[in-house]
Formats: C-alpha cells, sequence, structure tokens
C-alpha cells in the first residue's frame, strides 16, 4: 500500500474517500442517523485493487465510528467481513444490528 493514500470523511456526500496521488481511489458510503452509522458500500477502483486501500478506508472510519461515540451496523459485506477479521473493532456493532 502506498504511503501517498489519505483518507477524509466528507459528511455532505456521506461517504469516506480515499485517495491516491490527489485522485479518488476509494469510497466508503455511510448513513449517519443519531448515534448509528450504517455503512452501506465499499468500492475501490479496480485499477487500484489489492493496494489496501479498503481495509485503510475501513479503519479509518471505524476509528472516526469511535472517536465519536458512534454504533455501527455494517450492511456493506466487506466492512462486514472486515469487522470479523478484526474483531478489536466488534464491540462497535451495535448490539441489535441484525445483518
Amino acid at each position: 500500500m502506498s504511503d501517498a493514500v489519505e483518507v477524509a470523511d466528507h459528511p455532505d456526500e456521506s461517504r469516506y474517500e480515499a485517495t491516491l496521488d490527489g485522485a479518488v481511489a476509494g469510497v466508503a458510503a455511510y448513513r449517519l442517523t443519531g448515534d448509528v452509522v450504517t455503512f452501506t458500500h465499499t468500492e475501490v477502483d479496480p485499477d487500484h485493487g489489492g493496494q489496501g486501500i479498503g481495509g485503510k478506508l475501513a479503519r479509518f472510519a471505524l476509528d472516526d465510528a469511535r472517536a465519536r461515540g458512534l454504533r455501527v451496523h455494517p450492511r456493506c459485506t466487506f466492512m462486514r467481513s472486515w469487522i470479523k477479521g478484526h474483531p478489536d473493532y466488534a464491540d462497535l456493532v451495535d448490539e441489535g444490528y441484525r445483518g
């Protein structure tokens, strides 16, 4: 993964964006309702697949949710499987969530 990857929240667009050398390389879309963030879709540009961009997006978005005291609904299959592979983030998943 390139050190040039930067991730930022774009709340007006309800998505986190990963940029690589200034170009959007991946996005994690979400819906924020109260204190719950629902991740609806994660996508990485196929030209940048296998570079860890999806993981960097997930980690940034989940760290941001934790810092903001948000609960998580991982409707997106990528986010759901990423959390399963990183159990240190499982505590963020809302107990009432039924994916």
